[in-house]
């Protein structure tokens, strides 16, 4: 089957094999090494070839068809579930040629999101405008030293937006309920997976791997997630353990050091106050990725000062560990 996905990676994406536990890619700006695995890119493939055009595709709970190659264009939003949103402005259904990128394609219409990139229903404006800035600025960039295709797509639409597109698409998306509520699994041993771009697909092999000292988002739906449904349903594997350790770091902090607790910002319930973002309830890998872009100064941005002391105190178990909480909490 065609990986329409990887439409977004671009040419610019090193595509390479994901390692297990411990096989890890340093970072530059820190000590701290950098775990390829939370940043899975798709294996090389040979060529794909060019997008079906005339067959129709349909996914579940909805009566929209589309080609693959209408699904895979990056300036059409494919719009499966029409009643659950409102009508979208023109920088989020069609973005603008030739490097603005719609951003329902990849934050999906309703503003759901994917693992790969940020759930933006709910966030408040000032705060989507604020990092959409820091991208544009280079002060917000991704962890380690290899391109990560959904942030270089980010980056180039960042900075051919303009200020007016950027407050467009804020105010759209600031609009909407965060509706999903991914699925955290604690487990010593996961299904074999295949590393997708930014999350992970079930393998054909049967049986399991160990899981380690990792966390893992899986798509439910390989077939939903590559035509961008809306209704695609993930599931995170992560160590036995994590949630409970989760919610200490979340309520009362890192102990050792004295670091702060997550709801002292975020809130009690992880909603949000303020410009401090919700966290609740949205994708473990992508709360991941962030952490440690704190943690290695990726996140160079001023207003994220607090948030790069309080990633400093964490060690990578930390990270997982309230990455799932977070995400098994109701948004």
């Amino acid at each position: 089957m065609m990986q329409l996905s990887r439409s977004v990676c671009l040419a610019a994406a090193l595509l390479a094999p994901v390692p297990l536990a411990g096989q890890e890619l340093q970072s530059a700006s820190s000590s701290m090494a950098v775990p390829q695995w939370a940043f899975p890119r798709p294996r090389p493939t040979t060529g794909a070839g060019k997008a079906d055009s005339v067959r129709l595709r349909h996914v579940p709970r909805s009566t929209r068809a589309y080609t693959d190659a209408q699904i895979a264009s990056l300036f059409s939003v494919p719009d499966w579930h029409p009643a659950s949103h409102p009508r979208m402005p023109p920088v989020v259904e069609n973005g603008r040629r030739p490097t603005v990128f719609a951003c329902g394609y990849c934050h999906l219409p309703d503003g759901q999101g994917r693992p790969e990139n940020a759930a933006l229903a709910g966030l408040p404006a000032a705060y989507i405008e604020q990092q959409v800035a820091d991208i544009k600025s280079g002060a917000r960039k991704m962890a380690g030293d290899k391109p990560f295709g959904p942030f270089e797509s980010m980056r180039l639409a960042a900075t051919g937006a303009t200020d007016a597109e950027i407050a467009d698409a804020a105010a759209y998306f600031a609009r909407l309920p965060l509706r999903r509520r991914p699925r955290v699994v604690e487990s010593a041993t996961i299904p074999h997976t295949v590393p997708g771009n930014g999350l992970y697909f079930k393998d054909t092999i049967a049986g399991d791997e160990p899981l380690g000292a990792r966390l893992l988002e899986v798509a439910a739906s390989r077939t939903q997630h590559e035509r961008h449904d809306s209704e695609t349903r993930y599931v995170t594997y992560v160590p036995l353990g994590s949630i409970a350790r989760g919610r200490a770091l979340a309520t009362v902090g890192a102990r050792r050091d004295s670091t702060k607790a997550c709801a002292t910002c975020h809130g009690a319930d992880l909603r949000g106050v303020g410009l401090a973002p919700p966290i609740a309830g949205r994708s473990p890998s992508y709360i991941l990725r962030q952490l440690i872009g704190f943690k290695v100064g990726a996140r160079a941005a001023p207003s994220g000062a607090l948030m790069r002391d309080v990633a400093q105190g964490l060690t990578l178990d930390d990270m997982i560990a309230a990455a799932a909480y977070a995400a098994s909490r109701a948004p």
